[in-house]
């Protein structure tokens, strides 16, 4: 199955509407792929929080209408990151699965909202539902960046039956290594495909550490890209999860169970 992960750069200058039809154009260079990921509030920018409101929308607005027309037109599955949505009087970090006829397969709210030197926490509701999504190639679980540091909700996907989980990130610097290693354990623990798709670039002056990887369900680091705008291309094989779990059966052999 071909992937392709969309490390978008982000910077201050660009409008939404700017940032969204540069996507537009490098969704078109990866025509073939059958499962594309974007990053964590590419189309306002992370760290933008006041610029949350205003640039807010539903999951019938631009940004996911646009996803959607591009997913029937290269007849592919987009995980388009995530979007500030609007909900009544309520703001949510919310991801979105898009299926190859365009319509949403699945949206989730992240649960876990960032507050270390971030507003997010201020701005935004968490979510309560933990998602995964039935398709063709198995089933998929839905996280957004800082969920990476909280085991339980993974947990929780795989024993829903997820056999690839999708993360979008705007992962800032320092912590390279704890993205590094969370992505791996995350991927090994609960020994399915980990795929991660973080922004580059730069909002409000902190810059995002990029390194979008694709790690298989024995933690083999099948691609993997550096901290620069990139589309990161690759080929995994969702069979290969039964395989791995029948073969080493840490799943099975859990004692304690969250």
């Amino acid at each position: 199955m071909k992937i392709a992960l969309i490390q978008l750069a982000i910077n201050d200058e660009e409008t939404k509407q700017d940032r969204i039809s540069r996507v537009e154009g490098l969704l078109a260079q990866v025509r073939g792929a059958e499962l594309i990921l974007l990053p964590e509030i590419w189309n306002v920018g992370y760290f933008s929080f006041d610029r949350y409101g205003e640039e807010s929308e539903t999951l019938a607005g631009e940004t996911v209408s646009r996803l959607s027309a591009r997913a029937r037109e290269l007849q592919a599955y987009i995980f388009g990151g995530s979007i500030v949505e609007r909900d009544g009087d309520k703001l949510y970090n919310t991801a979105v699965l898009i299926g190859p006829a365009g319509d949403i397969l699945g949206a989730y709210r992240k649960i876990h909202l960032f507050g270390y030197g971030s507003e997010e926490r201020k701005v935004l509701s968490p979510g309560k539902e933990v998602v995964a999504v039935e398709t063709p190639f198995g089933k998929v679980g839905l996280s957004i960046c800082y969920d990476l540091r909280f085991p339980e909700l993974f947990r929780r996907l795989v024993e829903r039956g997820a056999e690839i989980i999708l993360n979008c990130a705007a992962w800032p610097y320092p912590r390279v290594e704890h993205w590094l290693l969370l992505n791996r354990v995350r991927a090994i623990e609960n020994q399915c495909y980990f795929l991660s798709c973080c922004c580059a670039g730069t909002s409000r002056g902190k810059a995002f550490i990029g390194r979008s990887q694709v790690i298989d369900p024995w933690g083999t680091v099948v691609a993997s890209a550096a901290e620069r705008e990139t589309i990161l291309q690759a080929e995994i094989y969702p069979e290969t999860v039964a395989r791995a779990r029948e073969e080493f059966t840490a799943l099975k052999d859990r004692v304690l169970n969250v």
